[in-house]
């Protein structure tokens, strides 16, 4: 598990207690319904963030943000 994935898995929980009515603790910081909205900005921030990983982890190889192919002469 990522970083991002990590997180993101933490704001997913915190977001569903939140929304039944429970205090969450994120570090130091305890949460309650009337900080919703921040969590769901930072739960959309990490989702980002591991969106980015899941689309760098399947993109073909790339220089300068051109990718490219390596061709294989060995005639098998």
């Amino acid at each position: 598990m990522t970083i991002a994935t990590d997180m993101l898995a933490k704001y997913l929980a915190a977001e569903a207690a939140i929304l039944e009515g429970k205090e969450v603790k994120l570090g130091d910081r305890t949460l309650r319904m009337e900080d919703l909205g921040s969590v769901i900005t930072g739960r959309k921030e990490w989702q980002q963030a591991a969106n980015r990983e899941i689309a760098a982890a399947g993109r073909t190889p790339s220089i300068g943000g051109l990718g490219f192919a390596l061709a294989r002469f060995g005639g098998q």
